[in-house]
C-alpha cells in the first residue's frame, strides 16, 4: 500500500506543479481562477488519499469545507467576470 501511496502523492504533486505554473504565467484572470479551483481539487485529492492511507476518517470535514470553498470561490469568480468586457 506505501508504493502505490508513494506514486499517487508523486503525481499529485506533479500536477500540482504544473498547475501553479499555470497560476503564475496565466494570461488572463480567468486562466488564474481556473488553476486555483483545479489546486483546490488536487488539494482535496492529497487529503482523501492521505486519509485512506492512513484509515484516519476525520479528514472527511476537511474536504467538505475544502468543496465548499472552492465551489463558492468558482461561482463569486465567474459572477465578478460575467459583468466584464475583454
Amino acid at each position: 500500500m506505501t508504493t502505490v501511496y508513494a506514486v499517487v502523492l508523486a503525481l499529485l504533486g506533479g500536477a500540482a506543479a504544473m498547475t501553479l505554473g499555470r497560476l503564475v504565467r496565466g494570461p488572463s484572470m480567468l486562466d488564474r481562477a481556473v488553476a486555483l479551483d483545479v489546486l483546490t481539487a488536487v488539494v482535496m485529492c492529497g487529503v482523501a488519499a492521505g486519509a485512506a492511507a492512513l484509515g484516519a476518517y476525520s479528514a472527511l470535514p476537511v474536504l467538505l469545507v475544502l468543496s465548499l470553498v472552492g465551489f463558492v470561490g468558482s461561482v463569486s469568480l465567474a459572477r465578478f467576470f460575467s459583468g466584464r468586457a475583454r
